[in-house]
């Protein structure tokens, strides 16, 4: 694509509406748009001001619409270029008109995201900032509207700025010692090793929240696993707060996985109810089976969900142990509104009311996990199973803080930037010559560069814009 073209996109979703804008950016922008919009007053545009006019068809006259136009003059433009809006009624038609009149005019249709990709060419966001401009529009909870706005207001950039900084200090001290060693004398490890492990451990900082941040961003995936006919899918309907699985008292109801959406505090959850987990000879439970097994292996976290009111049964035991043990589970004592004076749950309760005298069950490989009893079919304690399921997802502060990695793309620069310091303070520790202590350095800071773009080739840059949508 040639940055010099201009271009133009219609900058509103499809379809109808009150509103639809016309977007066109690039030198000659404003000059182009005057040629499309009839207005009384033949003063020169200033930027940043609402004019009213009639878009006519420059060639014929005919009116097409009454509308405003807002330039904006370069610098002092989202893309840094000189940009024209025309803000038209949302017809699809109409507005398709306006877009083909720009073209005829000079401009070309837009490439996906080449607005902001010249915002970024041009130095109004960074690469992490541009990112977040398709997180905030691609939003669908509070939660996933304060982590995509703190990376646009560059929270992650400065931090990212921040250790690039140090580092290229820490270079430039190695440097020195191999380009002047005789006039400044050999490189000291002691004196150079904490500034290194201290770097290490920012990063290291950063990762720790790295999980919660592509939940965040992406929705976490809740697996509802356990036996036949111990509430599984009355439990997805309380969450939901609407009917949405067949509940029956005939064990394997469920025969294939039901996916739904719904949010705690703000974060997006992907639920998940499975069939009960059995031996059995029916050829097409077997394959839901199957699938419920699948859906505990790509969790997140699991509920594990058993049945108070039933005795101590060896078979949750055996089935809570050979769940994924690497993966976090909250065990959900159910029918708690049927329990008898001493249940029987498999580890230590939690939430209001819980029943007394608790008896654990010995935790197991994979049996580690809070236990909060509830009653699917009266609600009771719901909050609490909600809150201890933010807690297996480390996002119980949500709200209260907003974890700074929530790209793929930005977590594997990191842990890059992290593995080439280790080497270097190993390099350093070893007595290794300056020159290879200084290319792991290096590498660590071009990791660092990945994630604002400064260091950064086109091709990269071309992939994150392509998913961006067209008019932004």
């Amino acid at each position: 694509m040639n940055r010099s073209d201009i271009i133009v996109a219609i900058a509103t979703p499809l379809g109808e509406g009150g509103i639809g804008v016309v977007r066109i950016s690039g030198a000659g922008a404003i000059g182009l748009a005057e040629q499309l919009f009839q207005r009384k007053s033949q003063k020169p545009l200033q930027s940043h001001r609402v004019y009213f006019g009639t878009i006519i068809d420059p060639d014929t006259g005919e009116a097409l619409d009454r509308a405003l136009l807002i330039p904006f003059r370069a610098s002092h433009s989202y893309t840094g270029e000189d940009v024209a809006e025309l803000h038209c009624h949302g017809s699809p038609y109409l507005l398709r008109r306006v877009l083909a009149l720009a073209c005829r005019l000079g401009a070309r249709p837009a490439e996906p995201g080449e607005f902001t990709l010249r915002a970024f060419l041009n130095g109004k966001l960074d690469l992490a900032q541009a990112e977040a401009v398709a997180d905030l529009i691609r939003a669908r909870s509070d939660a996933q509207l304060r982590s995509a706005l703190a990376l646009h207001e560059g929270r992650l950039s400065k931090q990212v700025q921040q250790l690039s900084d140090a580092l290229l200090g820490v270079i430039a001290t190695v440097e020195a010692h191999i380009d002047f060693s005789e006039e400044i004398g050999e490189l000291d490890p002691q004196t150079l090793a904490p500034t290194i492990e201290g770097l290490i451990q920012q990063l290291e900082t950063l990762l720790q929240g790295a999980r919660a941040g592509r939940i965040l961003r992406e929705g976490a995936r809740v697996a509802i696993v356990g036996r036949p006919n111990v509430g599984k899918s009355s439990l997805l309907n309380a969450l939901l707060g609407e009917e949405r699985a067949i509940v029956t008292d005939i064990p394997g109801t469920t025969r294939d996985t039901i996916e739904e959406s719904f949010q705690i505090k703000g974060v997006p959850i992907v639920v998940l109810d499975t069939a009960g987990l059995r031996g059995s000879a029916d050829v097409v439970e077997q394959i839901g089976i199957e699938r419920a097994r699948r859906a505990a292996e790509q969790a997140d976290v699991i509920l594990f969900v058993y049945d108070l009111s039933a005795p101590d049964d060896e078979a949750d035991r055996r089935l809570l142990q050979s769940l994924p043990p690497e993966t976090p589970k909250v065990l959900v004592g159910n029918k708690v509104d049927l329990c008898r004076p001493h249940p029987q749950p498999l580890s230590h309760g939690v939430g209001e009311g819980s029943p007394p005298s608790p008896t654990p069950w010995e935790r197991g490989s994979g049996g580690e996990g809070v236990t909060v009893y509830i009653s699917a079919l009266t609600g009771y304690n719901l909050n609490a199973l909600k809150q201890a399921l933010l807690h297996a997802l480390q996002l119980q502060r949500v709200g209260e803080e907003t974890p700074a990695l929530t790209h793929q793309r930005h977590i594997h620069a990191v842990q890059r930037a992290k593995e080439h310091l280790i080497q270097a303070l190993e390099s350093l520790h070893a007595g290794m010559p300056p020159d290879i202590v200084a290319v792991d350095l290096r590498g660590a800071w071009l990791a660092l560069g990945e994630i604002t773009g400064a260091s950064v080739g086109e091709e990269l840059v071309n992939r994150i814009f392509r998913d961006f949508c067209i008019g932004k």
